[in-house]
């Protein structure tokens, strides 16, 4: 054996680095879903219910952590009562490249559910801190885990007694948008409303990739950005379309007023 060749079988072994991502980047995130789609699948990271497969939280923080984002635990509330174990807990979602915080989940566990009459406290308790972690991401990354090919909700969820894959939470809308007068300057990128209830039909990943390319324009604030990114998953198809049409006027009016300046 020459010298070269020994030196080259005692050099250590260089792992190649784990690529991150951007989630304001239309093509890393795609990219990300595919990623995603492996490693849930060879770490075997889903839950069947009903003949569709449910991520466990341990591929949402997956997702999260190739983001840079971490969940942290806010409080951890005990709502016990004489007949039953109760625990709420809450968790925000902190960017490491931002510095922010990008969204939050609450969650309840308690021994009253199906399959949990003869779970300890201290089990009650972590249940709810790990569905706070999936709903947290949930929140903000559902889209991405439809994308790569599972459903939309975190598995923790579905172990609700009689919770079905088509029960879908309540959320708060939004305060409707107020009417801008025609002779004033295009206004900032509207904050998108909730979806109808009544079995919304969900934008596309492809409009919500529209959607993120289209933030990513020099024109558009930092703060416009995040407050669409945040609401992201509650847009329907048609108002993701109508999102779609007014992120492409604020941008047109803003670079034609920039070249008239």
């Amino acid at each position: 054996m020459t010298e070269a060749q020994k030196d080259k079988a005692q050099a250590p072994i260089r792992k190649p680095k784990a690529e991150s991502y951007d989630i304001s980047r239309s093509d890393e995130t795609l990219t990300l879903a595919k990623d995603l789609a492996n490693f849930i699948k060879e770490n075997k990271l889903t839950t069947s219910v009903q003949g569709k497969e449910f991520v466990n939280v341990e591929g949402w923080q997956y997702a999260g952590s190739r983001l840079g984002i971490v969940p942290i635990v806010d409080h951890v509330i005990n709502m016990s009562t004489d007949s039953e174990i109760k625990y709420q807990a809450k968790v925000t979602l902190f960017d490491m490249r931002s510095q922010h915080t990008v969204g939050a989940g609450f969650a309840i566990c308690s021994n009253k559910e199906q399959g949990k009459k003869f779970y300890q406290e201290f089990a009650i308790a972590s249940m709810a801190q790990t569905r706070a972690i999936g709903k947290a991401y949930r929140n903000i990354l559902a889209w991405i885990i439809r994308a790569a090919g599972y459903e939309p909700t975190p598995a923790e969820e579905m172990e609700y007694g009689g919770n079905l894959p088509e029960t879908k939470q309540a959320v708060a809308e939004p305060a409707p948008m107020k009417a801008v007068k025609t002779d004033q300057p295009t206004p900032a990128v509207a904050e998108p409303m909730a979806p109808a209830a009544s079995n919304p039909a969900y934008a596309t990943a492809q409009q919500k990739e529209e959607i993120i390319r289209l933030l990513n324009h020099p024109v558009v604030t930092r703060q416009e950005k995040t407050k669409m990114l945040l609401n992201i998953n509650k847009l329907d198809q048609e108002r993701a379309t109508q999102a779609i049409a007014n992120l492409k006027k604020t941008i047109d009016d803003r670079e034609n007023g920039q070249v008239a300046a």
